[in-house]
């Protein structure tokens, strides 16, 4: 996390308004709505994209 932080405080500053903020917190859980899976059933992607 601490890289992807540092990374993007050094790509994306300008020092302008409008530079943007970026948020950072634990994920609790994930649901997917179309198969109601949740937690790491729900990021299994079984079928190819079309």
């Amino acid at each position: 996390v601490r890289t992807v932080i540092e990374t993007a405080k050094k790509t994306l500053h300008t020092g302008q308004y409008g530079d943007g903020k970026v948020f950072v917190y634990d994920i609790e859980n994930v649901v997917k709505i179309r198969t109601g899976e949740e937690g790491f059933e729900a990021l299994q992607d079984t079928q190819p994209l079309e």
